[in-house]
């Protein structure tokens, strides 16, 4: 039938999505990839040479992954076939295996795209060894996870990791244009929506295209402004996974902005997050561990914020308790930053299990027991309520381990008065030796 039905023309009448009717015909028409296509680039190279190794493209949706797979095949003269890791299993693929064998027997080469490779399991993804190693297929994949992350290390070795761009406003304008010349029309906004429309589209040309599509196919009787053009074709959410590895480059995002004292930043990566769905406590969770790590006793009340934040959430929820968490987040990203109190804890707890057989010194033993006494347990010890300074100087390590220094404060924040107190007892512990 279909056969019959593209015989007679009427294919070309079909209605077709403007992203398939603009779809790049050569290399040259991808759009934001150059740094993949250029003379001197790897695909440009490949191609140069009539030489095409097995690849994985990772990057956004809609950067143009599967386009740059069919021209690598139509450039080689390779049978280009295409299968989805959502849509496909062992079967599947053993029947891709099968065919590409009988066509290499030909001398027909066989490009395999696999669309979202990393949602094959580790067993499926090692069935594409054998056929990679001896030239049964060139396998391109597609991902818009990490794929250290998401691909095991035996096939991940045989392929060559290429990173795909997320499109520009630049990019996104050449694509509209293309649109438009293509439709023979100008899109019917104005300049401040298209530059919405632009946001909309959030780095992914197909469904920017998409949204042109919508818009070319409705009349409109006056231009559409930005709160028009929004309420047209109302809002995308934002492009977030709470399980993938956006997840954790945003949160990242947050801590190290909130690290650098850069509140601004820090507030954007939070309002990214909750608007992407992000469950609050899991920010306020990090916020209250920055809190410690980040920031300590050079301003003790940071931690108490974190947690007054943490409670207020708990009592009044999403959205109105969302403010406290940015509160929170403000207080933080202006707070005086020290790590003193982590790196003392992670000396200190080295140490720790090198030592962790050492007993206390017996001068700061209970003795609860005449027995105990006897054995000396609290002989000497000094009680520093008593002494002229409230300080005894006395020595509280374990006799073999040499008296350290873990905590060093900083000079900023309350840990500069702080540091004036450990400067002072550590005098009085020197005179009172001498």
């Amino acid at each position: 039938m279909s056969d019959l039905f593209t015989s007679a023309g009427l294919e070309q009448d079909a209605p077709r999505p403007l992203a398939d009717k603009l779809r790049p015909k050569t290399m040259d028409e991808v759009v934001g990839q150059d740094h993949l296509i250029g003379p001197d680039a790897p695909l440009g190279r490949m191609l140069s040479a009539g030489r095409l190794t097995s690849l994985v493209f990772w990057g956004p949706p809609g950067t143009g992954k599967t386009t740059m797979a069919r021209l690598l095949a139509q450039s080689t003269d390779l049978y280009f076939e295409q299968i989805s890791a959502v849509f496909s299993g062992v079967t599947d693929l053993r029947k891709c295996f099968e065919a590409a064998a009988g066509r290499r027997k030909t001398g027909k080469g066989t490009l395999l795209f696999v669309d979202e490779i990393h949602r094959f399991n580790r067993s499926q993804q090692d069935g594409f060894l054998p056929y990679v190693e001896d030239g049964t297929i060139i396998l391109v994949g597609a991902t818009t996870e990490n794929p250290s992350f998401e691909l095991n290390a035996a096939l991940l070795s045989r392929l060559q990791v290429l990173t795909l761009n997320r499109l520009d406003d630049a990019n996104l304008e050449e694509l509209l244009n293309r649109a438009e010349k293509l439709e023979g029309k100008k899109l019917p906004v104005s300049d401040e929506a298209r530059a919405i429309l632009y946001g909309m589209a959030d780095g992914d040309g197909r469904y920017l295209l998409n949204l042109t599509d919508i818009l070319l196919g409705l009349e409109f009787k006056e231009t559409l402004d930005a709160a028009a053009l929004v309420k047209v074709l109302q809002k995308r959410a934002p492009v977030y996974d709470k399980d993938r590895e956006g997840h954790y480059n945003l949160i990242s995002a947050l801590h190290k902005s909130l690290r650098g004292s850069d509140t601004d930043a820090a507030l954007y990566w939070t309002a990214r997050m909750l608007a992407g769905g992000e469950d609050p406590l899991y920010i306020l969770r990090r916020l209250v561990r920055f809190a410690s790590e980040d920031i300590g006793l050079a301003d003790p009340n940071a931690l108490v914020q974190t947690l007054a934040a943490k409670g207020a959430y708990d009592f009044l929820g999403s959205p109105e308790g969302d403010l406290h968490v940015a509160q929170a987040v403000i207080y933080l990203g202006t707070a005086p930053k020290s790590n003193a109190t982590y790196k003392a804890y992670k000396v200190a707890t080295k140490r720790a299990k090198e030592t962790g057989s050492l007993n206390p010194p017996m001068h700061i033993l209970n003795a609860p027991t005449k027995m105990m006494k006897e054995m000396g347990y609290g002989k000497d010890y000094a009680y520093d309520h008593d002494t002229e300074h409230g300080f005894s100087g006395q020595d509280y390590f374990p006799d073999d381990l040499k008296r350290e220094e873990f905590y060093r404060p900083q000079e900023r924040g309350f840990e500069r008065e702080i540091k004036k107190r450990l400067d002072y007892w550590e005098k009085l512990r020197t005179d009172l030796k001498d």
